[in-house]
């Protein structure tokens, strides 16, 4: 049972994606959030693939790290658990950046896993889905995900056990849910950049799109209110933490509801239509000068007016933009799909897929 580098699929296998660094950019500095340590991660991990293993998954393909998440995994192996399944760890470098979720997720898709778990916040899923949807333009099988929040803000992820996540990703990646009863789809916001000469920058935010007054990336978690330009939401609910909070208290935007919501923020108080106070991560409610929000209609490009300045995705800033350069925002419904915990659940108790009947005496 030791850890060794992934071979060709054979059996059903189910991937794992485990982010070592999530939760630990500044707003835990600035905040006064958790910090999920390496064991309690590697505690989780053990909990998904426990369950798996007893809904009948026999492989699973893990991304490896530095961190010490897969290195405290073979620890735990060598010392005779026998209620795991064989672990493979993907061939590949880690560098202890984003681009490790990035080439897990490429991997993973090659490897024909049926479904991925992804450990971490908003971030971290949003890297593994916009991977996902550029393989599905090559023609590779739009794959599920499963997600467990570990991160910082954790709008996307629901925050479940992970023993039944387990069990619900175990039975999926063993084929005995059925992809339409399980999977549901999800909506995204794509960011263009035109800069009139070559093709246009791309990029996704899974929850919010954020532009900012920046000219910098500099610390790249966003927990500043004053500098808001605009924000895009593909989902925006109340209850959430982090900057889709904004648009949660404005005007909640189901995750299944056709649509999206843009909100403009006011540069003084004269133009501020209200203030807002929103909960844009834990420990930190802040004022927000808002000037107006409308709904966005999927497939209709939005005209960003902000004429330079830095956008954010999904609570991060990931690039800024410049005099002559356009920047456009677009919903896109069914984009990805997540695996139904709750359904899947439900369709397993209905079916009696995890109970062992006896025969009449």
């Amino acid at each position: 049972m030791d850890l060794a580098p992934a071979l060709a699929v054979s059996l059903p296998a189910l991937g794992v994606i485990a982010n070592p660094v999530s939760a630990r950019d500044i707003r835990r500095v600035v905040a006064h959030a958790g910090n999920l340590q390496i064991s309690e991660r590697v505690n989780i991990v053990i909990r998904v693939l426990q369950a798996a293993r007893a809904a009948g998954v026999q492989r699973v393909l893990l991304m490896p790290d530095r961190a010490g998440i897969h290195a405290m995994l073979d620890r735990h192996l060598k010392r005779g658990d026998t209620q795991l399944p064989e672990i493979e760890l993907l061939d590949m470098e880690p560098t202890s950046t984003v681009e490790d979720t990035f080439a897990a997720t490429r991997l993973l898709q090659r490897a024909g896993v049926a479904a991925i778990v992804v450990l971490g916040g908003d971030g971290t899923h949003r890297a593994v889905v916009r991977e996902l949807v550029a393989g599905c333009g090559t023609g590779a099988p739009a794959l599920p995900i499963a997600g467990l929040s570990t991160g910082t803000n954790n709008a996307f992820p629901e925050m479940r056990e992970p023993t039944i996540v387990g069990l619900a990703a175990g039975l999926y990646a063993m084929g005995r849910l059925d992809a339409a009863e399980s999977l549901l789809p999800n909506k995204l916001i794509e960011v263009s950049v035109l800069n009139g000469s070559g093709p246009p920058r791309r990029d996704i935010a899974i929850v919010d799109a954020v532009v900012t007054q920046d000219r910098t990336v500099g610390a790249r978690a966003l927990w500043k209110t004053q500098s808001l330009a605009a924000a895009y939401f593909a989902f925006a609910e109340p209850e959430a933490i982090g900057l889709s909070a904004i648009g949660g208290l404005l005007q909640p935007v189901g995750r299944r509801e056709p649509g999206g919501l843009s909100v403009q923020m006011a540069t003084d108080a004269q133009h501020a239509l209200l203030h807002l106070n929103a909960p844009i991560a834990p420990g930190l409610v802040r004022p927000v000068a808002v000037a107006s929000w409308q709904r966005m209609v999927a497939g209709e490009p939005l005209a960003v007016s902000a004429e330079a300045g830095s956008v954010a995705l999904d609570g991060e800033r990931e690039f800024t933009f410049g005099p002559g350069e356009r920047v456009s925002m677009t919903l896109r419904e069914d984009a990805f799909h997540t695996l139904d915990v709750k359904r899947c659940m439900a369709a397993a108790a209905r079916d009696g897929l995890l109970a062992t009947r006896f025969p009449t005496p």
